[in-house]
């Protein structure tokens, strides 16, 4: 039981805050061959932010790469000579943003980060008078302004866990009769198979339901992430996405011939499919064309698609009733076929 409620728990808080593609408090060396008013007012802009933190001043080119060796740095911010009087005489300036790109998706993020500093900085000292030729730039970023990562690894982490605890757990109950000897005494009892199968999914879906809930309010009051749609249909689309998964549970406790091979293809199989191809931390319009088709048969990719949905954009029934329609088709199919594959007799 501790494992059952106590798992989603822990799970959702770390990935929550561990899997974010924000980029905070990052080291900077700056470059300042000016020392001028304007640059000394530019570095505060940087120091102000929450996602730079001014490791170093280094006074030369060679100490960019020094820096950049040592692995303390991912962003050097080189500041010209003569920066101020280049603003007042030509109405210009270069500045230089060199980027540690071993890491590429980083370094891309931090770039943007300091031309949104730069940018800003250079708003305020013009007092955002038009110059001739200007071409400005204005961005709206719906659902999330504050761009920030939960609202997008949240849904997935959801879809993540669910999937994984109640097909873990579905999955060793029926091989674990077999194993313990027990399941003999209800063959020969008047049940019927399907009842045997839905018996064993009753109890875990009143758990996950409380897990649901647990989920929920950790979404809402620990990582602060808003639930814009209504509350009864995404309740309603994570108890049928639960259905689902065990069913997917139930399915392979049917086939499996182990307690061990039954935990290895729950974890396993399902692990990696529901990381890599759900779509929350990897985006599907960059695969390969096989990859995408094999995707759509991954369940947390349209329970994801609905707690995006619902939860961030605000949308009702009428923009998900295809993902709720192929979730509770994959319910009826996996349920369908765990009771097929359930044997009223034993080798």
């Amino acid at each position: 039981m501790f494992i059952l409620l106590g798992m989603p728990i822990v799970q959702i808080v770390i990935f929550g805050f561990a899997l974010t593609n924000e980029v905070r408090n990052a080291k900077i060396t700056i470059l300042d061959q000016s020392k001028d008013a304007a640059t000394v007012s530019l570095i505060s802009e940087f120091e102000a932010s929450r996602y730079f933190e001014v490791d170093e001043y280094i006074y030369s080119y060679k100490e960019i790469e020094t820096a950049f060796h040592k692995g303390k740095v991912k962003l050097a911010v080189v500041l010209p000579a003569h920066f101020k009087e280049d603003l007042l005489r030509f109405n210009k300036a270069t500045i230089q943003l060199i980027a540690d790109a071993s890491d590429p998706n980083v370094a891309n993020t931090l770039t943007n980060y300091a031309s949104s500093i730069i940018l800003d900085y250079q708003r305020s000292i013009t007092n955002d008078r038009k110059l001739p030729y200007t071409i400005n730039m204005e961005m709206r970023m719906l659902y999330n302004p504050q761009q920030k990562g939960a609202f997008n690894f949240v849904p997935g982490v959801m879809a993540m866990v669910l999937l994984l605890v109640c097909t873990m757990m579905t999955a060793i109950t029926i091989v674990k009769e077999k194993e313990m000897g027990t399941m003999e005494i209800m063959l020969v009892s008047p049940m019927r198979p399907i009842m045997v199968v839905i018996a064993k999914a009753v109890p875990y879906l009143f758990l996950s339901i409380i897990n649901i809930a647990s989920i929920l309010l950790l979404s809402r009051f620990v990582l602060e992430v808003p639930i814009n749609g209504s509350l009864a249909l995404l309740v309603f689309e994570s108890i049928l996405f639960t259905m689902v998964s065990l069913s997917l549970g139930l399915l392979v406790s049917s086939a499996a011939g182990s307690q061990q091979t039954a935990m290895f293809i729950s974890l396993v199989a399902l692990l990696l499919p529901t990381i890599m191809l759900s779509g929350f931390m990897f985006p599907l319009e960059n695969m390969p064309l096989p990859l995408r088709v094999v995707s759509n048969f991954i369940p947390a990719k349209w329970y994801y698609i609905i707690v995006q949905s619902v939860m961030i954009k605000g949308l009702t029934i009428g923009a998900i009733w295809k993902e709720t329609l192929i979730l509770a088709g994959m319910m009826l199919f996996f349920l369908a076929l765990a009771i097929k594959k359930f044997k009223i007799r034993l080798a």
